[in-house]
């Protein structure tokens, strides 16, 4: 059990075993949370920065629109308390998790009648998939459980509730002897991982699923494409069909907590090599020096913590 110290809770902080809600909750019941998984990382020069503050900030607010839940703070001050968070943990390098739920007052599926509150947590954490995944790559399946389908959950909301589906993708693999499932949308196609974006390489150029592929909008996914185009690499959004995963030359996940896995198989078929590939530990020694702070051109995707 992890000890995340003090979490911001509704506006103020609160020890880790006194941050508790009602069991009669919207949200347990329901679902009805938004999230966000951030990265904290420890600087070159021995400062602390979090990873795309903004932009994960930006992405919940979203999330909370989609589920009309209004969030009772303002961006400015949603940002600050992350920040506070941090600091009064004193957290060199980590994983910050906020979330925006829907509390108790009565229950039943309309959840507009339950106060919308809000905690933010933060504690140290490595490697999602594990040191070695990051550099021999991990054993992957597709899995029976598809995505939904577009016009039932909305895939762009990180939301609390659509990770049940994230759940069985994740257990299957587990169970069958994989480390991470992979999910095809509605129509068959590629979609994403239980809690990852995926890459394809193919004759050098990287190809990843569009978001209607009912996928989110990664940030690291979208750190991914610039870095790779600053790379002169070529990015294409494309409708992918299961049987490419079977025929690239490498294959990797995204995620903020994934980073930057490579697949060394899928299906127990051999991807490659079998090992990480040369693009992909290219894309990860960029993508590491952005979060370390050695890659000046992206200073602005890192909030230091003072």
């Amino acid at each position: 059990m992890i000890n995340t110290g003090k979490i911001w809770f509704n506006g103020e902080f609160k020890e880790h075993d006194d941050a508790k809600v009602h069991v009669l909750s919207h949200v347990l019941h329901y679902g009805s949370g938004c999230f966000e998984g951030i990265r904290l990382y420890k600087l070159k020069n021995g400062k602390t920065a979090i990873f795309r503050l903004e932009e994960h900030i930006d992405r919940l607010y979203d999330s909370c629109k989609i589920y009309r839940m209004e969030v009772p703070y303002s961006k400015e001050e949603f940002l600050k308390a992350v920040v506070d968070t941090v600091k009064v943990n004193n957290l060199k390098s980590g994983y910050i998790r906020p979330l925006v739920f829907r509390g108790y007052n009565q229950l039943g599926v309309n959840p507009a009648v339950c106060p919308v509150e809000a905690i933010i947590a933060a504690w140290e954490w490595g490697a999602y998939l594990g040191e070695d995944g990051l550099e021999n790559g991990i054993k992957v399946c597709v899995s029976s459980w598809r995505r939904p389908a577009p016009n039932t959950l909305p895939a762009l909301a990180k939301a609390s509730g659509n990770y049940l589906s994230s759940q069985l993708i994740k257990m299957e693999a587990l169970e069958n002897g994989f480390e991470e499932g992979l999910a095809l949308d509605y129509f068959g196609n590629i979609s994403e991982g239980s809690g990852e974006n995926i890459f394809l390489v193919k004759n050098g150029e990287l190809l990843t699923p569009p978001v209607a592929s009912s996928s989110l909008a990664g940030i690291t996914r979208d750190a991914v494409i610039k870095l790779a185009r600053d790379l002169n690499l070529v990015v294409k959004f494309e409708t992918l069909p299961r049987e490419f995963l079977y025929l690239a030359d490498e294959i990797f996940l995204t995620g903020t907590a994934a980073e930057i896995t490579p697949v060394s198989s899928v299906d127990n078929i051999k991807v490659g090599n079998g090992s990480r590939g040369n693009i992909t530990k290219l894309i990860q020694d960029e993508f590491f020096k952005v979060v370390t702070g050695e890659n000046k051109k992206y200073t602005d995707w890192l909030t230091t913590v003072e």
